[in-house]
């Protein structure tokens, strides 16, 4: 089985903390290689068929700083043909009303790309 990808931006640790969590699910670091936004390159994205990102609920539904620092560089990627699935931390009690804004930034941003977004989700509860 191919590597999947799991990029991840943390501001307090718990995504890179859930990142861990994952990749240990999935069968550890043979299956799941763990890449911190904050120091990735576009390049880092071509060894994978397959992607996990993983984002926080950050401030006031903005992108974490490095997810925002990474943003513009998404356009060298090729998603075309990848499989990409979403993860997201935070408070939806205490920021309701944007939590996990950022992940559909994300989203929006990677599959105007190419990439395949997996795993949708209901929002009606």
């Amino acid at each position: 089985m191919a590597k999947i990808g799991l990029f991840f931006g943390t501001q307090t640790g718990n995504t890179q903390t859930v990142a861990e969590q994952i990749q240990k699910e999935f069968g550890g670091k043979d299956v799941v290689e763990l890449i911190d936004i904050a120091d990735a390159s576009p390049e880092d994205f071509e060894a994978y068929a397959s992607v996990i990102i993983g984002c926080p609920t950050w401030n006031i539904g903005e992108l974490q700083s490095d997810w925002e620092g990474f943003y513009d560089e998404l356009e060298a990627i090729a998603f075309s043909g990848k499989k990409v699935a979403y993860f997201g931390t935070g408070d939806q009690v205490g920021y309701a009303d944007n939590f996990q804004d950022a992940m559909g930034i994300l989203e929006e941003k990677i599959a105007s790309l190419g990439g395949a977004t997996v795993g949708y989700w209901p929002t009606d509860g």
